[in-house]
């Protein structure tokens, strides 16, 4: 369902059969149809005021990604005509609004592996490479100076970062932890989110070590369970 919560956290918009559907946080109605599409649409981000929606689609042999004017009120959200932010013909994902809503960071295989790029917000044609070995999954911290996203190797990387102009100038990212979190790959869900302070990462973690991996994707039965146990320790003993 990928679920993304409106920045006033009184919705939450989330993928469904035929397009994008929002729902209150609070339980109180049923979900609603905010978009339509015949393909998989996937929510990603707001921008911080909350009136703009941005998602991934996968058209055919192309991919996009969108955003669309949004409105909240009493009768709930309600879309506008949705606009490209980006299509090629190279696997496009994962698209976020920077804390000032000027930067758009995604995911893109256009070098061949995926990796986080960063875009200025409308788009002004430039466009600034933040992975160097592979990265999906950006998310910006709150604090308006560093840019998260997961490594080929499922580690949490990190880049500091500034503004100046329209030029978005990014630090050599660095390994934030060295603990592996969960791997759904690049076109799964994400399976980490950082805390409001920066300092903290909620995340889907891996079970450690071979043996809990394996008891992790292995059902074992054992038959006739008492008929053996009888034959190992008999009754009369």
């Amino acid at each position: 369902m990928n679920p993304v919560w409106s920045p006033d956290g009184r919705y939450i918009v989330f993928q469904g059969a035929g397009g994008l559907f929002w729902t209150r946080s609070d339980g109180a109605d049923k979900p609603q149809p905010l978009t339509q599409s015949k393909s998989q649409q996937f929510p990603w981000s707001f921008t911080p005021d909350g009136k703009r929606l941005a998602w991934n689609e996968q058209q055919e042999s192309e991919s996009v990604l969108w955003s669309v004017p949004v409105e909240g009120g009493g009768v709930g959200l309600r879309a506008a005509k949705p606009e490209v932010l980006l299509q090629t013909s190279f696997d496009l994902r994962h698209p976020m609004f920077s804390p000032d809503g000027r930067w758009l960071a995604y995911t893109s295989n256009e070098s061949g592996t995926y990796q986080v790029y960063v875009r200025a917000f409308p788009d002004k044609g430039g466009k600034w490479q933040i992975s160097n070995s592979g990265g999906s999954f950006p998310v910006w911290s709150d604090n308006g100076r560093e840019l998260f996203f997961r490594n080929l190797d499922s580690r949490v990387m990190v880049a500091a970062y500034a503004a100046k102009g329209d030029s978005f100038v990014a630090d050599k990212p660095r390994v934030w932890s060295e603990q592996r979190i969960a791997d759904m790959g690049a076109i799964g869900g994400r399976t980490y989110d950082l805390a409001p302070d920066g300092k903290r990462v909620a995340a889907l973690m891996t079970a450690e070590g071979p043996e809990a991996q394996a008891a992790q994707n292995h059902v074992i039965f054992l038959e006739n369970f008492f008929d053996e146990l009888r034959r190992r320790i008999p009754v009369n003993k």
